[in-house]
């Protein structure tokens, strides 16, 4: 019998994910109308006449019925136009891709941290549980899951950048002084390596590492907790006992046989973690005033400005739905026991 093609698994997702997208719409545009203030009142200013916040008000849309808004607001959306921002008069779609290099480049650099660290620890305290490093893990651990990823940032730039000056001023991706490299990618790092400029691509990565440290402390708790978990029961199963006892070498047996049958859960863990760094960015980029798309949702969200908040969570909500997709088509290469069946 022939193996289901995994594109057509890719495209079966995609299409149950549409109802889920459409959803997203609807409790979106609702959410948006139900927060406190009047958008009209707040950008017609200090203005005392009822007749310029009512002109306002028409200039916006809100004074017509919400369904006839809703029913604007879907048309639009199949035209590819989210909207414009009225806090800066811009397109919210040319925003989003202008912002959104700069949150994947947080978000990708502490994922890898993250990972790279987790992983081995995780296994090296799984093969030496109840040891100073099994110990000392777990409370790396239980620390990293309970600490609000703002004040870990602030912790972070008190001691790197306060106290010791080893780290450079939270001031975004790049300091004001210095003229940044022609985009290419929209990836900072990326478009001073391919400008040719080490002395600025140096620069980047100094602004980068202390947002993508606390993203990655964010990231490497759980990554770790659950490594070593599915490691403990891995090795504690039969198949491992039998292949050690039949004089498998142990660097082949830990990383080849176990580490291998151990990575499904912890595949999913990642994907949970990126999906939740969607919103944890949030916060982050606030604090370390990077230029991102979640500094610029906040922005829209203090000046109850509705296009970019609406454009956010549904740029997010896809990304979501392409994280998980790709975690699926993941489990069929690390394990090829995984059918993509519908």
């Amino acid at each position: 019998m022939a193996r289901p093609s995994p594109w057509r698994y890719v495209g079966r997702r995609i299409l149950s994910a549409l109802p889920v997208l459409a959803g997203v719409v609807v409790i979106t545009f609702v959410l948006t109308r139900m927060l406190p203030g009047d958008p009209a009142l707040y950008y017609a200013g200090q203005v005392d006449s009822f007749q310029a916040v009512e002109e306002v008000r028409h200039r916006m849309g809100l004074d017509r019925p919400l369904p006839v808004q809703f029913v604007a607001y879907v048309g639009d959306l199949l035209h590819g136009d989210l909207g414009q921002s009225l806090s800066t008069g811009q397109s919210v779609g040319r925003e989003i891709v202008q912002r959104l290099p700069a949150s994947f480049e947080l978000m990708a650099v502490a994922l890898a941290v993250g990972m790279a660290l987790a992983i081995p620890l995780g296994v090296a305290a799984a093969t030496r549980p109840g040891s100073l490093l099994d110990h000392a893990c777990r409370v790396t651990g239980t620390a990293g899951v309970s600490l609000p990823t703002f004040f870990t940032g602030l912790v972070l730039i008190y001691v790197l950048y306060y106290l010791l000056g080893i780290a450079p001023a939270p001031v975004g991706r790049f300091p004001s002084f210095m003229r940044p490299p022609p985009s290419v990618t929209g990836l900072l790092t990326v478009d001073c390596l391919l400008a040719g400029d080490f002395g600025k691509f140096r620069v980047a990565c100094a602004q980068l590492a202390l947002p993508a440290l606390t993203m990655a402390i964010f990231t490497l708790a759980p990554l770790m907790r659950m490594t070593r978990a599915s490691m403990l029961g891995v090795l504690s199963s039969e198949f491992v006992r039998q292949a050690r006892a039949n004089g498998m070498p142990w660097p082949r047996l830990l990383f080849g046989t176990a580490l291998r049958n151990a990575m499904l859960p912890v595949v999913t863990t990642m994907g949970m973690i990126a999906s939740s760094m969607l919103g944890a960015n949030v916060l982050v980029e606030r604090v370390f005033a990077w230029p991102g798309v979640g500094s610029y949702a906040l922005d829209a969200m203090v000046s109850l400005d509705y296009a970019p908040l609406q454009g956010f969570v549904l740029t997010m909500s896809v990304l979501y739905v392409l994280i998980n997709l790709l975690i699926d088509v993941l489990y069929g290469i690390i394990d090829p026991r995984v059918r993509f069946e519908a």
